[in-house]
Order: C-alpha cells, then sequence, then structure tokens
C-alpha cells in the first residue's frame, strides 16, 4: 500500500506544472534522476559519464535597454562566460529565439560576437523580435537558415538523438498564439516517419507548443498537432523559450521546458495586466536569469531539472 500511494504521489508530482526562478541543469544517471550545479567539478564528473550534454540559451534580446536591464549584451556575455567556464564541454547550443530585440544587423552582429566567444557550434530558432524586419525575417534567414526548409525549420541527429528546430513565430495567431502551419506540419511528418519509436526526441521552438497561458499567447494555437505526430516515441523533450521563465511540466513520454531569458525577466501569468519587461531591484536581476545545461541518456527515462542563474 505504501509503494502504491508512494507511485501515486511521484506520479502526481511530475504530472504538475512547476514555476521555478532561474536557469536550469537536467542529468540522469543509471536511469536515476541527480541535482548538479551548473559549475560544481565532481557533479561535472559524473555528467561525463552518461551521455550527450548540450546548452540551451534563450532570449537574449540584444540591443535592449530599457531600466529592465539596461544592458542585454552585457548579460548575455555573463551567460556566455559561465559556458566558457564550465568543467565539462559541452556538444553545441541551441539558441530558442529572440537572439535580437528588433531585428537590426547590428543587433544580431553584436549577439553572434558574443555568443562566438563560447566556441560551440550553436543551433538557432527565431523568435518574434528576430523577425519584424520588413522582409519578414530574411535577416535571420540569411545568418542562419542556409540550410533550413521554409521560414527556418530544420533537424539534425546527434549522438542518436533527433532534434527538431521548429519556427512558430510567424503569422501568430489571435492573442500572439504561436503558429506552425500546415506546411511545416507536414514537413515534420514526414522528418520523423522513418525513425524508430526509441529514438530519443528533441524539439526546441522559441513559443511554447504547449498551452501555458491562453490570456497572454504563451502557446502554440497547432502546437497539439505537433506534438500528436511525436506520441509514439519514447522519449520526447520540448524545449522553449519566450516566456522568461522556468516552467516545466511532464506529460507521460514528453517533458517541457521553458527556458529563462539572459536580458530580462517576465511576470508568472495572472500576477499582471499583461506580459512584458519586469523591473526588478538590480541586485536581484541575475538570480532571475540563467542558461540551461540539458544530458540525455540512452534509454526512455524522465531528467531531473535543477535551478541555476547568473548570480
Amino acid at each position: 500500500m505504501a509503494d502504491h500511494e508512494d507511485g501515486m504521489n511521484r506520479r502526481h508530482a511530475l504530472e504538475c506544472m512547476i514555476w521555478a526562478g532561474t536557469g536550469v541543469l537536467w542529468t540522469v544517471s543509471g536511469g536515476v534522476p541527480k541535482s548538479m550545479n551548473l559549475l560544481g567539478d565532481a557533479q561535472a564528473a559524473e555528467t561525463s559519464a552518461v551521455g550527450l550534454t548540450f546548452l540551451q540559451i534563450s532570449d537574449s534580446h540584444v540591443g535592449f535597454d530599457k531600466p529592465a536591464n539596461p544592458n542585454a549584451l552585457g548579460t548575455l556575455q555573463e551567460a556566455i562566460d559561465k559556458v566558457v567556464a564550465m568543467p565539462q564541454r559541452p556538444a553545441f547550443m541551441i539558441h530558442t529565439g529572440d537572439i535580437t530585440h528588433l531585428s537590426r544587423a547590428a543587433e544580431f552582429d553584436n549577439a553572434e560576437q558574443v555568443i562566438g566567444k563560447a566556441k560551440l557550434d550553436v543551433h538557432y530558432v527565431p523568435g518574434e523580435h528576430d523577425v519584424i524586419d520588413e522582409d519578414r525575417g530574411k535577416a535571420y534567414l540569411d545568418r542562419y537558415g542556409k540550410n533550413a526548409k521554409g521560414a527556418g525549420w530544420y533537424s539534425f541527429d546527434q549522438a542518436g538523438v533527433h532534434f527538431i528546430g521548429l519556427v512558430n513565430v510567424l503569422d501568430l495567431k489571435a492573442g500572439g498564439l504561436g503558429n506552425l502551419g500546415d506546411e511545416q506540419l507536414a514537413w515534420l511528418e514526414d522528418d520523423v516517419r522513418g525513425k524508430s519509436s526509441s529514438t530519443p526526441i528533441v524539439v526546441f521552438a522559441h513559443v511554447p507548443l504547449w498551452l501555458v497561458y491562453d490570456k497572454w499567447g504563451w502557446g502554440t494555437d497547432d502546437g497539439a498537432r505537433a506534438l500528436g505526430l511525436l506520441k509514439r516515441f519514447g522519449s520526447v523533450t520540448v524545449l522553449n523559450g519566450h516566456i522568461h521563465q522556468i516552467v516545466q511540466k511532464v506529460e507521460g513520454n514528453m517533458t517541457f521546458h521553458t527556458a529563462r531569458s539572459t536580458a530580462f525577466p517576465q511576470p508568472e501569468p495572472g500576477t499582471a495586466p499583461s506580459p512584458g519587461p519586469m523591473l526588478v531591484p538590480a541586485d536581484k536581476l541575475r538570480t532571475m536569469l540563467g542558461l540551461s545545461n540539458v544530458t540525455i541518456a540512452s534509454g526512455q527515462r524522465p531528467l531531473a531539472i535543477v535551478d541555476s542563474t547568473l548570480a
């Protein structure tokens, strides 16, 4: 009876939506989730024996200079400094959008210069702030979309894991909800058709594919269609940005995670009239900014998520 109750409690905990305050580190060793510090030497040594490790950063908003953070480029540099200092070098980095604030060439240039100091391969997807130029994202595609399809979606394989970068920031729906569109969904269906159901899948996009808070457009209008195409896989991890705070959820074989921004925080849903840059005391800002280190082990097991910040 005790074992049954314990199992029910753990299942309930996994199915709940968890709001957290900082960047995160994910790892699993031998099927047992373990907590790790971003820069801890002992834990990093353990990570090296686990599997593929990569970084996620998001929402750099280079060019933003309002009171919520007058130097967004500077806090991006702080995040990259932490990456450079990591004792265990990750395989690559993904950026889940809003690289820039206004899609300007100088903003892309500055972001590229700072992110390049990590000396890692970087896989990008656009945020809505990266495609607000008059050519609807041409500046972004010219830099990062040379091998992509359509508006910038693509996939690649590494260490037995299939990664899928999706674009859901063009043709936003009512209230700002993300949108994938029929063409991209058809491509996604074709992309995974030949994959074994035992293949670990990592999907990354800017706006959450699942509905976090529809009143603020924190979700994707046709995201359920994309997730439906992935249900047959035993291990699916969905990574997003956009909301500038950590929300995590596990539903069956799918783990959902939204990352912190490196630029500024946003309020939790319902705690403000609308989303947007949230002004906090200067000494608190870096406690609300972060980055994520993701480690994937072979097999179909849950991942642990532990908070870490720029502070």
